[in-house]
């Protein structure tokens, strides 16, 4: 959010933050009439909404009744602004996306069960840009399967590959970029529940100097943030040379500005 309304202001305009408490979705006004009324005051409507089932059908709503775009923030299963900020670091630091191999990895947490969006947008993206992209989660932790096989066919018409293992070893091993991140297991098991039985016995599922090393000197450590440090990721490997997780965040603002700058561009 912040980056928007910082980019807003750096663009000359003025952003209006609104939550449910300042609004009268809690009194059961519908998101046509939100999405109507709001499309009146302004140029765009960003919104995030990440409950599990309800959060896309929401913005989906919103712009079939908005006279203006809507800017999908974070839904339940898509976070697209995150992706491209991690598609526009990846450019900074290598001279091609061409056969990248770019590995997104499931980590252990315990701070609250999160949505599946980053992980998900990152696989139907990076194949676009003919990156090797390999999925990799312990049972359980599955994206949806028309996702999987969209990605499937992202890699196949762009010249990268995608692919999915179990073994987090294997997916660290000569990666160029890892993005070790926890995702809920929402797709096989819809309880809000953070912790249970299962989960405690994948702690070995964090990124580790050791799980560095196999992946090279040459890789690079990314996070849409905030990580939980010490479950997902060592302090010594977030905050060490081969971490560019704090470029990855400020280029949020710069992919907000081209988004932002594209839909307003003639007015």
């Amino acid at each position: 959010r912040n980056s928007f309304e910082s980019g807003m202001a750096q663009l000359g305009g003025h952003a209006t933050f609104l939550d449910t408490s300042m609004m009268q979705i809690s009194h059961g006004e519908s998101a046509k009439d939100t999405a109507t009324i709001l499309s009146s005051f302004g140029h765009m409507i960003a919104c995030r909404y990440c409950n599990w089932g309800l959060g896309n059908k929401y913005l989906r709503e919103m712009a079939k009744w908005s006279t203006v775009p809507i800017i999908n923030l974070q839904c339940d299963l898509y976070h697209p602004m995150q992706a491209l900020a991690d598609l526009m670091t990846m450019q900074e630091l290598f001279p091609t996306t061409k056969r990248l191999k770019v590995s997104i990895i499931w980590a252990y947490a315990t701070s609250h069960k999160k949505p599946i969006s980053v992980p998900l947008s990152q696989i139907l993206l990076f194949p676009r840009y003919a990156m090797d992209v390999t999925l990799a989660y312990p049972e359980g932790y599955d994206l949806p399967d028309w996702a999987i096989e969209k990605a499937k066919k992202n890699a196949l018409e762009n010249g990268g590959s995608f692919r999915i293992t179990h073994d987090m070893e294997e997916a660290f091993r000569d990666a160029d970029v890892v993005f070790p991140k926890n995702w809920g297991s929402w797709v096989k098991n819809q309880s809000t529940e953070v912790v249970d039985d299962y989960i405690k016995t994948l702690t070995g599922w964090k990124c580790t100097e050791k799980m560095m090393k196999l992946a090279g000197p040459q890789c690079k450590y990314m996070h849409a943030l905030p990580a939980d440090r010490g479950n997902e990721v060592e302090d010594s490997v977030i905050d060490g040379p081969q971490s560019v997780v704090y470029q990855e965040a400020e280029n949020r603002i710069h992919t907000a500005k081209a988004v932002m700058a594209l839909f307003v561009h003639d007015k």
